[in-house]
């Protein structure tokens, strides 16, 4: 493969003019410049793009690191978030998994948006620490070179609670999310805060992973133990779906015996029979002024932490 080496030597300059002309400098004539190239495009010359980050201390790619890439939550986030970086000509790559989680120390990426439980909080307070920026978008972590853009879970799983209640439910179950999700476990909290406050509410909590399966294995439970109607507040929309498909093949009509509210406002859950009552927000939103917080603090400009809003949306799944 060619280097810049030979187009030097086939154009008969320097190495350091070849440099300046393949990066647009001015210190090269626009007569030597074009030569230059034209000798390249000739020898399908392609830049070595570890040793250009290296000399100009950035790649333009931001790492966006994921749990897991299942379900379909996450194409309206990264939509949101490629969007941002786009605009700005910045690029993405999505990574998973703790081997990938070296792209930061090993300055592969400019900075870092983490929605991810398997990246532990000293971790990425050591690479603050080092000067590596990042928005975390699961947690609350407090650092010069850290921006939080969080969900408002609190507000959402307090207004599906009341609503569960105030449409004459007393008999509640909770399907749950993964062990170490931040997002899982602000809901469950505000959850079993808001039954609190009302009296003789018979509320229990079932064990979910965020995927249909897990609530298809809920609805399957809470069919088992039937006795008369119940509410269930899924604490996302794919586990809500998960008990759609089991209760279809049952007797029980969602709606009349088994009253359901989602979170998330997934686009599936739109096209749902009846229509899933859920908490919204938008994940485009979401992705999109991550990426913007971390642009600025790439910038060193001034960001706030920040939180996403939520809505109800009323369905007939909640009678």
């Amino acid at each position: 493969m060619a280097g810049i080496k030979d187009i030097a030597k086939q154009a008969g300059v320097s190495i350091s003019t070849v440099s300046y002309a393949l990066n647009g400098s001015p210190k090269v004539t626009e007569e030597t410049a074009a030569k230059i190239l034209a000798i390249a495009k000739e020898l399908n010359y392609v830049p070595n793009a570890a040793a250009r980050s290296l000399k100009k201390r950035e790649t333009k790619i931001i790492g966006v690191f994921l749990t897991n890439y299942g379900g379909a939550f996450y194409g309206q986030l990264l939509q949101g978030i490629q969007d941002a970086l786009s605009s700005k000509g910045y690029e993405m790559i999505v990574c998973g998994g703790k081997e990938s989680h070296r792209f930061i120390p090993e300055r592969m990426i400019d900075g870092a948006i983490v929605l991810d439980f398997y990246f532990s909080s000293e971790e990425l307070l050591k690479h603050a620490e080092a000067g590596h920026k990042i928005v975390v978008m699961d947690r609350e972590l407090e650092h010069p070179n850290i921006n939080q853009v969080l969900l408002h879970n609190t507000s959402g799983a307090t207004l599906a609670i009341d609503h569960l209640i105030e449409k004459g439910h007393r008999k509640i179950y909770t399907v749950t999310g993964p062990e170490g999700s931040y997002d899982a476990m602000q809901r469950i909290g505000a959850a079993r805060q808001a039954v609190i406050r009302y009296k003789d509410i018979d509320y229990r909590e079932i064990p979910g992973d965020f995927n249909k399966p897990s609530g298809e294995k809920a609805a399957e439970q809470i069919v088992s133990e039937y006795t008369e109607p119940v509410a269930v507040f899924c604490l996302n929309d794919e586990m809500a779906i998960g008990m759609y498909n089991y209760l279809a093949k049952t007797k029980y009509e969602i709606g009349k015996h088994i009253h359901i509210i989602g979170f998330d406002n997934i686009e599936l859950s739109q096209y749902t029979n009846p229509r899933l009552a859920t908490i919204d927000y938008s994940e485009q939103k979401w992705g999109a002024v991550s990426a913007e917080h971390l642009l600025k603090l790439l910038a060193n400009e001034p960001v706030e932490n920040e939180r996403i809003y939520v809505t109800l949306i009323p369905g007939d799944s909640v009678g």
